[in-house]
């Protein structure tokens, strides 16, 4: 399937291992697991950068596997879960600093034409999300307050 905003079709991405079961070497538990998943919610880290310690300083390839369920909604069990979703904060994040980068380059049309782009990409994401009951049915993102939602 090719991209939303260009030409490329890419279609290279990473494999996950065949075996679904936990490698007999790796001795943190479930409830160990949990813990450190919270305790790294609290420092503000973000679902995906939890997994990215938990992968490389823990040996944990998947929490998945370890826990039975994925960080997102053990955050949610917990109640630490993130107001806005992981994809559409980054995707407000990156439309607020091309904004600022607009109010000091006024004639830069390539990067008007990039935060068309970004925008557009986040009210769809946006749309699905109500859609899913993610987000309440009366959210609307605006330009004018998005700098307040990332702050």
């Amino acid at each position: 399937m090719g991209r939303m905003h260009s030409f490329g079709k890419g279609i290279s991405k990473s494999a996950l291992p065949y075996r679904r079961t936990v490698p007999s070497w790796l001795k943190l538990t479930s409830e160990e697991a949990t813990d450190q998943i919270c305790k790294l919610a609290k420092k503000g880290l973000t679902p995906s950068q939890i997994g990215v310690i938990l992968r490389d300083s823990h040996g944990v390839a998947q929490v998945r596997w370890v826990t039975g369920s994925k960080i997102l909604r053990i955050l949610k069990k917990k109640g630490l879960a993130p107001g806005l979703p992981e994809d559409l904060y980054f995707l407000i994040k990156k439309a607020v600093a091309i904004r600022k980068h607009m109010e000091k380059h006024r004639k830069d049309k390539d990067s008007k034409f990039r935060l068309i782009l970004v925008e557009s990409r986040i009210h769809r994401l946006a749309r699905y999300y109500k859609r899913t009951r993610v987000l309440p049915a009366n959210w609307k993102y605006e330009s004018a307050t998005a700098s307040a939602l990332v702050a």
